[in-house]
């Protein structure tokens, strides 16, 4: 165990009570050691810390926080560190622990006759879903950072991705807690139960609270059967309008198959091409706008496929839709989710882009990128537009490049300006300014600035109530 500098460091008392609860080989204190755990996903911020802890079960959390609550030390509660908000990393006083769950990694228990599994906060959901799979079902939260991200993080943000139109957020997926208080004490919430109406539902408290008020350390989840068959189309669309109708239609004529619907700009499938030529390129010509569909069915792979080339079809001959692509095998279906899962990594390979994580209602978003566009080449002409998202559940990636011939590090000095013209947009219909990131850190001063007062109140009372001492996660969401 190697003593930080006194900038950083902590004090000794307090560091050999850590590490007699851990032990020595997981409390970090050498800075060096510390820096990965201190450093934002997108590598834009790095904090400081007096310690990063690495506790291996629930018991040894609990103690830590309790240690720390003695203390008056905070604590910053941190997953898989994938998080985009700013919301698992310490800010820069150095006067916090990073509580890493990383070692509560175990599959507890899989009940399959209540298609359930309990795991800890630290497993990847990756394994998570691997584990429900070898169960002979399926877990069905999948995002682009499953194989780093963890469950914990993933409650602990209410982490959406791409089937939330099917199977909901991770909210939705949890039936039970385990969490350590505030205080160190441990409330056993672990239920396998759809129906539990007896008393305040704390399981919703801590879900979305990005460790504000308590560390989740298990879970448990829902699992559902594997589908017999999972079929996916690229549709080409005239505008974000045609979208929508052509969401309503596949919602009609499929219904519960429907898993995801992506909507993709054509600008979205340049960049992808631009920087990773070697995926596939569906169709000859380009088109305004896209549309990602997967339907997955427990009858069988003749019944999925009669259902999307029915619709798929009738859009077609409606004019709803321009052209369209089936996927007819595993393959080609990787290939096309590739085109979607590709769009964030092409845009950070052209540049730094202002960007928006943001839910309306579905009807309301063709008017939302119609307008907000509009304002935007007015405010900043040129300047480009790269829109994606889970339109079948109302979140889009809204994010902002600067135009031609300006430097991305100068106009990222009018990121305050383009938030303003995209948040009053989002709001003035009815809409949120973070559908699945959460708030963290970096969007603090937005959500003072557009939440109802009254609700604001009602949050920091309940914040007081179980943390009323301040230490948990402190600086983040209020």
């Amino acid at each position: 165990m190697t003593e930080a500098q006194p900038a950083g460091a902590a004090p000794a008392t307090f560091a050999a009570a850590l590490g007699a609860i851990v032990g020595a080989a997981h409390l970090i204190l050498d800075p060096a050691a510390m820096a990965p755990f201190l450093e934002d996903w997108r590598g834009r911020f790095s904090g400081r810390a007096l310690a990063v802890a690495l506790p291996a079960d629930t018991m040894e959390v609990a103690r830590v926080v309790a240690a720390c609550a003695a203390a008056r030390v905070p604590i910053v509660p941190q997953g898989g560190r994938t998080g985009l908000v700013l919301g698992s990393v310490p800010d820069a006083s150095g006067s916090a622990i990073v509580l890493s769950l990383r070692r509560l990694n175990r599959i507890r228990a899989i009940d399959a006759a209540n298609r359930t599994m309990t795991v800890e906060a630290g497993c990847l959901l990756v394994d998570v879903q691997q584990a429900a799979l070898e169960a002979g079902m399926l877990f069905p939260l999948s995002l682009a950072s499953e194989g780093s991200c963890t469950i914990g993080g993933n409650l602990a943000t209410n982490a959406g991705g791409t089937a939330v139109l099917r199977y909901g957020n991770t909210r939705e997926l949890c039936l039970g807690l385990e969490v350590v208080s505030a205080q160190g004490r441990v409330w056993d919430g672990l239920r396998g139960l759809r129906k539990d109406n007896t008393g305040y539902a704390l399981r919703e408290l801590f879900i979305g609270a990005e460790g504000t008020l308590g560390v989740i350390t298990a879970a448990v989840l829902k699992l559902y059967p594997q589908p017999k068959a999972a079929l996916t189309a690229l549709v080409a669309l005239d505008s974000p309008t045609s979208a929508l109708a052509l969401l309503s239609l596949m919602q009609e004529r499929c219904g519960a198959a429907l898993t995801g619907y992506e909507l993709m700009s054509d600008l979205c499938l340049r960049l992808v091409h631009t920087h990773f030529p070697d995926l596939p390129r569906p169709f000859a010509d380009h088109y305004p706008q896209y549309a990602l569909i997967e339907l997955s069915s427990n009858e069988s792979e003749d019944h999925a496929a009669g259902l999307v080339e029915s619709a798929v079809g009738a859009a077609l001959e409606a004019g709803i839709a321009l052209d369209a692509v089936l996927a007819s095998s595993v393959s080609q279906s990787i290939g096309l989710w590739k085109l979607r899962e590709h769009i964030s990594m092409a845009q950070a390979a052209a540049g730094k882009n202002i960007k928006h994580d943001i839910s309306l209602p579905v009807s309301h978003i063709p008017d939302f990128i119609a307008q907000t566009d509009a304002a935007l080449q007015a405010a900043f002409p040129g300047c480009q537009v790269v829109c994606f998202g889970h339109l079948g559940d109302g979140n889009l990636h809204y994010n902002v490049a600067p135009p031609a011939g300006i430097g991305h590090d100068g106009f990222l000095a009018h990121q305050d300006a383009v938030n303003r013209i995209v948040h009053d947009n989002v709001m003035r219909l009815q809409g949120s300014i973070s559908a699945e990131h959460g708030i963290g850190a970096l969007k603090r001063e937005e959500l003072a600035r557009y939440k109802d007062p009254a609700e604001l109140d009602m949050m920091r009372a309940i914040k007081a109530a179980l943390d009323p001492l301040g230490i948990m996660n402190p600086g983040k969401i209020l």
